[in-house]
């Protein structure tokens, strides 16, 4: 048989406890289909709850379980110890209930159930699908329209359809939550957002279920500016960190990374696109996925690649495929065929030595003079300028901080470099931050985009995420003194 756990939260509950364990419909244990049993969680309360609630088990014939905190843990971290219980107990699914009577543990059976059936991964009682019985069951008007503003935010940055990202009434398949890294969350009110920017981000089926609001004389123990905020600046960083921004742990899923798609909006990709052209013979150094290639390819160019990485998936990207050490590369592999342009993607900031790999490129391609497109990350973007100031360089897995960056570059310091390693500059250009990549793309992002890029207009190195370059090689000095002989011998 499949098992439920039903987690009752309790913090100052004396008044409430009883009276919401006797609310629980004796059907759920009675039930062919699952077995239920009921923990209650006390966070380390400062009247008699626990004692309470221990006189309640002593007499009741139901399974029903007493944890007590040794210092107080916060919402969310009681919630983390509740679902960790449930993993480690084999659990099924765990519907969590609120010690204080607020929300009706009449509906329990309706939350489980289409999680038990496999129908969901989360299952979540709002308040808010029929708007008006929310104002008639006693919600505070500034309550009921500070959750409809922010729940309307929080969908149209996450791109989900949710009634209300607030109630506290819900319930979670045990092989979700295992899914998804719910131990990272905040310990207070916001651990209610994270785990929802979890389950939208991992494509985990969320269901809702009208519920019945009441409003009695419980106490409310949240700060509800404070509570705002914080829910605004986890949504927030949830999406910058699509856009490799920033890094929290919370919101890292990927186990293996790939790179993004950015060739259908403004971007370093984009970029790359435009300026090779149809028809040319080109050198892509560190390709990777191959998304640039597939476009060029379609445009009739012939692509030739080196990467770190070598795989039958890559392959299909280019017409030759090599693997390579960009940190030791050997350029005369590819022989003297003559490139018409190089490029060089989001590539120097993960080589240790950059100067000595572009030296090493200028060598063997200044006699060919082809085209050599770079991008790379700008380190002085404002919102790197901000964390900063506020005392943050937080390193991830993608963008201008990844972990496998080497160096970080702002214009001066990149254009100092191209040109130190023999190249001249014909255009340097930024980037503007990959909004679709955070949102979706919509209209939203793209309104971004045009916003980003008319910045970028004023102060390149202030508001761009990227920054690209489009160079040609000098001659050296072997050739410039050839020249120079030849031409005085014709004098």
């Amino acid at each position: 048989m499949k098992k439920a756990l039903i987690m009752i939260l309790a913090y100052n509950a004396e008044k409430h406890i009883a009276s919401v364990l006797d609310r629980i419909p004796e059907k759920l244990f009675n039930n062919p289909e699952y077995e239920s049993e009921i923990v209650v969680i006390d966070d380390c309360s400062k009247d008699a709850t626990s004692r309470v609630a221990k006189n309640y088990i002593e007499t009741s014939k139901r399974p029903i379980k007493l944890l007590r905190n040794q210092t107080n843990q916060g919402y969310g971290g009681n919630q983390k110890i509740g679902y960790n219980y449930a993993i480690e107990n084999n659990f099924d699914a765990v519907v969590m209930v609120h010690g204080d009577g607020q929300y009706p543990p009449e509906f329990i059976d309706q939350m489980i159930e289409p999680i038990l059936r496999e129908q969901a991964d989360a299952v979540f009682g709002s308040r808010m699908l029929n708007k008006k019985d929310a104002l008639a069951g006693g919600m505070p008007k500034y309550k009921f329209v500070g959750n409809i503003v922010l729940t309307t935010v929080q969908n149209l940055f996450l791109g989900s359809r949710l009634s209300e990202f607030h109630s506290g009434f819900r319930a979670y398949g045990v092989a979700a939550l295992k899914k998804i890294p719910f131990g990272c969350n905040s310990n207070v009110f916001h651990f209610d957002t994270d785990i929802i920017i979890q389950l939208v981000d991992n494509k985990l089926v969320i269901k809702e279920i009208p519920i019945p609001t009441r409003y009695g004389d419980e106490v409310c123990h949240v700060n509800g500016m404070r509570y705002a905020l914080d829910v605004m600046i986890s949504t927030f960083i949830s999406r910058i960190q699509k856009c490799g921004i920033f890094y929290d742990p919370k919101f890292d899923y990927e186990e293996t990374l790939t790179y993004p798609d950015k060739t259908s909006f403004t971007s370093s990709h984009s970029f790359a696109i435009e300026h090779v052209g149809a028809g040319k013979n080109v050198l892509d150094i560190g390709g990777g996925e191959g998304y640039v290639s597939g476009i060029l390819r379609s445009k009739g160019c012939k692509v030739t690649a080196c990467d770190w990485r070598y795989n039958a998936e890559m392959l299909k990207h280019y017409d030759k495929l090599f693997t390579m050490d960009l940190n030791n590369p050997d350029f005369s592999t590819f022989g003297n065929e003559e490139f018409e342009t190089i490029l060089i993607l989001d590539v120097i900031e993960h080589v240790m030595f950059p100067e000595k790999f572009l030296e090493q490129l200028h060598a063997w391609c200044a006699e060919k003079n082809p085209k050599i497109i770079i991008t790379t990350p700008n380190i002085a973007l404002f919102i790197q300028r901000i964390m900063l100031l506020l005392g943050q360089f937080n390193y991830g897995k993608r963008g201008t901080l990844d972990m496998t960056h080497t160096r970080l570059f702002t214009f001066a310091s990149l254009q100092r470099l191209v040109r130190n390693a023999g190249f001249t500059i014909e255009e340097i250009k930024g980037i503007p931050i990959p909004f679709p990549l955070a949102i979706g793309d919509n209209i939203i992002s793209r309104m971004l985009l045009k916003i980003n890029i008319g910045l970028i207009k004023l102060s390149k190195g202030l508001f761009s995420y990227q920054i690209a370059v489009v160079a040609k090689p000098m001659p050296t000095l072997a050739t410039l003194t050839k020249q120079a002989i030849e031409h005085g011998e014709k004098i």
